[in-house]
């Protein structure tokens, strides 16, 4: 799923800043046209490889829309409370209302994931955690939800070019630390887990869509059409009422 997202895709500076005027005004306007039309809930789910964008991604999201009317959570290790309670508890009492939208930094996918790359799980378990996310999203897409997922996504090189120049860059070398470089070095791996995943877990109803991440022009703009081509899509269905 990764050949064509290894590749330079690239936005001129130019061409973003002409087009993302109008797209930030429309991804608003559909926004509060959810608001409005109060159907259902939207949940975003940001994922993929690191330095690929997401983080930024999250925040970009925020400033284009109205955040007072966007839950946005990250997850990660469980709490102890979590621990004691079902796996899927922790993202259920975080989805967002109808009308809403969610976006979820990492989800219920990325333990299984890490765990396996680390060795701490086998395929056995992998494939029986997959299988519940499969389940869990196909509930949710049954109960109204439009479930996003954004796999945002570089080749090693690009990798390593993007850590290289967030370390040069005093305002952004905080975000490299010696967790990044070991994820770095279990790239391969990391990607030989997630392959078959993505190919697993992506539905009719709710794909994975695969993007790249170098050129963060061409990141956002990949991000912003389809979220307000399929957001708009579902509001311009008539209610089944």
């Amino acid at each position: 799923m990764f050949d064509s997202a290894n590749l330079d895709h690239t936005v001129s500076k130019e061409d973003y800043h002409r087009e993302e005027p109008e797209l930030r005004a429309a991804l608003l306007k559909a926004q509060y046209d959810l608001l409005k039309d109060g159907r259902f809930p939207v949940l975003i789910l940001i994922a993929g490889v690191e330095g690929a964008g997401k983080g930024e991604m999250v925040n970009l999201l925020n400033a284009w829309m109205d955040p007072r009317h966007i839950v946005t959570r990250a997850f990660f290790e469980e709490s102890d409370e979590e621990r004691e309670r079902p796996p899927q508890w922790r993202f259920w009492r975080a989805l967002p209302p109808k009308g809403r939208i969610g976006m979820f930094f990492g989800a219920w996918h990325t333990l299984p994931i890490i765990q396996r790359v680390q060795g701490l799980i086998g395929e056995d378990e992998l494939a029986r955690r997959t299988g519940d996310i499969v389940r869990l999203e196909k509930m949710l897409c049954d109960e109204g939800v439009l479930l996003l997922k954004y796999w945002f996504h570089l080749s090693r090189e690009q990798q390593k070019k993007r850590f290289k120049a967030l370390e040069k860059d005093p305002a952004t070398r905080w975000r490299v630390t010696d967790l990044e470089w070991e994820y770095y070095d279990l790239y391969k791996k990391f990607v030989g887990v997630c392959d078959p995943f993505l190919r697993q877990t992506s539905t009719g109803e709710a794909p994975w869509i695969v993007v790249p991440g170098f050129d963060p022009h061409y990141r956002a703009l990949t991000v912003g059409r389809h979220l307000l081509a399929t957001l708009r899509a579902r509001l311009d269905q008539k209610s089944e009422a």
